[in-house]
């Protein structure tokens, strides 16, 4: 019986896992997305206001979405710790080791 219980703690820490991945991609996804799109439409409507200041204000945009960027970057490595490093699994396979499974 004990360890039937330790198989589906295993069961519910890759399903968490998986779940976790997938809404972690999403929204790591999403957030970005809106974030650049509204920062380039603002770049351009400042070029368009003052296209004598073209240069600094695309220099400024590029170093912006290099950043919004980033946070999208930081959710794919997040999704894959929590696909293929996630220390709970250790936990798990150490305790159906330890009960004999």
């Amino acid at each position: 019986m004990k360890t039937e219980s330790l198989y589906f703690l295993v069961t519910i820490i890759g399903t968490a896992s998986i779940i976790m991945a997938g809404l972690t991609i999403a929204l790591g996804a999403l957030a970005p997305s809106l974030g650049e799109g509204k920062s380039v439409a603002q770049a351009l409507s400042a070029i368009a206001q003052q296209p004598d200041a073209a240069s600094t204000i695309t220099r400024t945009l590029f170093v912006g979405l290099a950043f919004i960027e980033s946070v999208a970057i930081y959710c794919f490595v997040i999704s894959l710790i929590l696909l293929f490093a996630n220390p709970f699994w250790n936990y798990a396979i150490a305790a159906v080791a330890k009960a004999g499974g």
